[in-house]
């Protein structure tokens, strides 16, 4: 008996073969396009927090699943897409500084000083996480110009905070002691 399956689309169009990208009102721009590159980073942070998903215990990881989900709308508003992102973004910054809260009271005096990316591995990724959300959000300010980057801007904010409270509580977790910062450190 044989079926009949329509083919799936081809992943590769072709388009971009001239060093330019599709926005989402038709224009096409360069693929070193502020927006472009902010999207990028954005998409890069995503990634990196897949990573970190894989080191952290389930409760974590369904967290940075819906942070995820959050960056998708991120993306899309960069992108010039009409989402309902903005609303979304608003009503999630609320539950992330009760999470930044949470995990820094559960770091307890680990949050008191400064210290160098690095520990246990999970923190180490959650460091890079941190690091890669603050380009991104640099970036979203080069794309935004003099306009304010309003909920998405508000959002990676509170996100790297996230990430560097979630950093000390995995050290914490996983009986790391953080590397601290010191001003004559030998090489």
């Amino acid at each position: 008996m044989a079926t009949s399956h329509s083919p799936l689309p081809r992943i590769y169009t072709r388009t971009g073969d001239d060093a330019t990208t599709g926005l989402s009102d038709g224009r096409r721009v360069r693929k070193d396009d502020a927006c472009v590159a902010a999207c990028g980073d954005v998409d890069e942070l995503n990634s990196f927090i897949g990573l970190l998903a894989t080191a952290v215990d389930e409760e974590e990881r369904n967290f940075l699943h819906g942070v995820q989900h959050k960056l998708l709308h991120v993306g899309a508003m960069v992108a010039g897409f009409v989402t309902d992102g903005g609303r979304v973004l608003t009503e999630a910054v609320g539950p992330l500084e009760q999470r930044i809260d949470w995990t820094q009271a559960a770091a307890g005096e680990r949050a008191a000083a400064f210290v160098l990316p690095g520990g246990s591995r999970p923190a180490a990724l959650a460091h890079v996480c941190r690091t890669v959300c603050r380009r991104a959000e640099r970036s979203l300010c080069t794309a935004a110009g003099t306009q304010p980057t309003g909920p998405a801007g508000i959002f990676l904010n509170r996100l790297s905070d996230y990430f560097y409270v979630l950093a000390l509580r995995l050290n914490q977790f996983y009986e790391t002691a953080e590397i601290k910062w010191a001003k004559e450190a030998d090489l």
